[in-house]
């Protein structure tokens, strides 16, 4: 027996409490003894024809609907049979076995059926468990039919993981029957998702005459409401006349009215499967910008696009660019950037100012950042000078379109360089000899297990990739990854094949199609005068070993946007001004290779 005392003292008496778990347990069971012997039941409960004998005592206690029954003036109280209604005799067989031995049994075919019957007998963990189960196994095949089921009872875990699997599959899900089931609402919804993985839009135009054909004579009438949700501003112009040609568009003539107004409309997104993760970092020299994703080779240069001077910026989970302005006419309030996909540019957030928090200057011994955590935006303004250190935060409120400030950090070790990024529902704020970590719900700051960098310098960059963390040294010996599960930091393998060559700047940790990248420039001890070479590795985390890109960038000085996460999907044809670098970068290369 597991005793788990508890003590109460008053000025008299000192009582003590026992709990025994022990008895917790047997009990349960006892209950479900009693029930296959047939012993004490009270009540008989008749599902399509078939009769279940129970105890009425059982019933109310795990279930609000059975309690409500039972104890109120209902005339199924004074009953001694009750007939249910709207129930299926084996899924209430499988409850039945679940109230009285709590253990639920759930397969994909019958987990729909179970979860309605949960949902009608108010029990919430059967429910909750049904709901866990569907999102666990949402697949291709799965996916629309699940998503119709979550829509009618609003299971917003399921609907969140089906539209993802639909944005992600959307061209495989678009040619099954399964699609052509969707109603019209569930449809716009869906073609709507600035996820979805198409090249062209015109997949997305094929998926919507597919679902019409189907069953013309009823859903025609339905194209013009469908059709400005299809993004005509990213067809060609031989597209967009060969649609206004098509049948079902000749057929209606309110449809070929409603494609030429949404042609003139600029400022819609690509969608995800159109645009390509790139890396962005800016010339020193001119603010001009470099976009790059050495994976694909795919170097482009353009012009600064008036990219606002940045106290902090974040590259956001649904593809977004966020950029907070330096304060500068020193009124104390520094304003928010979006950055315009359709029209690349960066334009007014529509966001109120942050006010800069008192004593708060600009110099090394302050850093900045903007991080997202679950779709919030958090300004970080910390004191990371010698002594005694001081971290605050606001959080900004979309409902109420304001900053709120949120619980402050006293440091009581500081370093001279830090970070604060996000990585699952936490915000972390790193330091070479201490971690903290931020919890949203609790409103409240927790030290965790510092990376303990032995490097004589303090490290700049981090990244957060899944659940770990990543983090390296300024001479790009020794990195480290941190399992925010278990809160412990392992060492990975350092930079092995550097010859004569020695890191000139910080190395800059980036994630890149889902791997761990390193950017770095270099010189070469061995030569006098030598320039700085920029290096490109990635890590392959089978053979602990960084690979290098053979990634040439042009000899100019860079740095990161944002020292933390500088990486973004971007519309590429939208850049239609700027240079393209790979044929220069390409030549360069094979010559020094030669």
């Amino acid at each position: 027996m597991a005793a788990a005392p508890q003590d109460s003292e008053d000025s008299a008496v000192r009582l003590r409490s026992y709990q025994d778990e022990s008895y917790l347990h047997g009990f349960l069971g006892t209950v479900g003894d009693l029930q296959k012997a047939g012993v004490l039941q009270d009540v008989v409960l008749e599902v399509e024809g078939r009769r279940f004998p129970c105890h009425r005592l059982v019933l109310s206690a795990a279930s609000p609907y059975f309690r409500a029954m039972f104890t109120s003036d209902m005339t199924e109280s004074r009953h001694k049979t009750v007939v249910l209604q709207g129930l299926d005799v084996a899924m209430f067989q499988d409850i039945l076995s679940y109230i009285y031995s709590g253990t639920l049994h759930v397969s994909l075919d019958k987990v729909q059926s179970l979860y309605q019957a949960a949902n009608l007998l108010q029990l919430d963990y059967v429910r909750d468990t049904c709901g866990s189960y569907m999102a666990m196994n949402v697949e291709c095949c799965t996916c629309v039919d699940l998503y119709k089921f979550a829509e009618v009872f609003s299971v917003d875990i399921v609907l969140k993981h089906c539209l993802q699997c639909i944005c992600n599959h959307f061209v495989k899900v678009a040619s099954s029957e399964e699609f052509c089931s969707l109603s019209v609402n569930q449809l716009t919804k869906i073609i709507s998702c600035d996820e979805l993985d198409v090249k062209e839009e015109t997949t997305v135009w094929e998926a919507v005459v597919r679902w019409v054909q189907h069953s013309r004579e009823d859903r025609l009438h339905h194209l013009p409401s469908i059709l400005p949700h299809i993004r005509f501003n990213l067809l060609t112009s031989d597209d967009k006349t060969a649609i206004l040609e098509h049948p079902l568009v000749r057929e209606d003539p309110g449809s070929s009215k409603v494609i030429r107004k949404r042609s003139k409309k600029r400022n819609l997104k690509p969608r995800l499967g159109m645009t390509t993760e790139m890396l962005l970092l800016s010339d020193m020299g001119t603010g001009d910008l470099l976009y790059m994703n050495p994976q694909k080779g795919k170097y482009i240069s353009s012009e600064d696009d008036g990219y606002p001077d940045c106290a902090g910026a974040a590259f956001t989970s649904d593809h977004n660019i966020y950029i907070l302005e330096h304060d500068r006419e020193d009124t104390g309030q520094m304003s928010m950037f979006k950055y315009n996909h359709a029209g690349n540019v960066y334009e007014d957030a529509g966001m109120s100012t942050v006010s800069k928090f008192k004593g708060e200057t600009s110099g090394p011994e302050w850093s900045q950042f903007l991080v997202e955590v679950y779709e919030i935006l958090y300004y970080v303004s910390a004191n990371v000078g010698e002594g005694s250190g001081l971290v605050r935060m606001k959080k900004y409120s979309r409902q109420k379109d304001q900053w709120q400030e949120c619980s402050q950090l006293q440091l009581h070790r500081t370093c001279h360089r830090s970070a604060a990024l996000s990585c699952g529902p936490y915000l972390y704020f790193i330091m070479s000899s201490a971690m903290y970590r931020y919890d949203p719900s609790q409103n409240c700051w927790h030290e965790r297990t510092p990376p303990n960098l032995e490097s004589r310098f303090s490290f700049l960059t981090a990244v957060a990739m899944g659940t770990e963390i990543f983090c390296t040294d300024s001479d790009f010996n020794q990195t480290m990854v941190y399992d925010t599960e278990s809160d412990q930091w392992k060492k990975l393998q350092g930079w092995q094949d550097r010859g004569n060559l020695r890191t000139r700047n910080w190395p800059y940790l980036f994630v890149l199609e889902n791997q761990l990248h390193v950017l770095f420039d270099t010189y070469d001890t061995a030569k006098e005068g030598s320039s700085t070479k920029y290096l490109v590795y990635v890590y392959d985390r089978s053979a602990d070993a960084w690979r290098d890109l053979k990634a040439t960038l042009p000899d100019k000085e860079y740095y990161a946007l944002d020292n933390l996460s500088s990486v973004a999907r971007l519309y590429l044809p939208f850049r239609k001004g700027a240079q393209n670098l790979i044929t220069s970068y390409a030549i360069r290369q094979d010559k020094s290779t030669a």
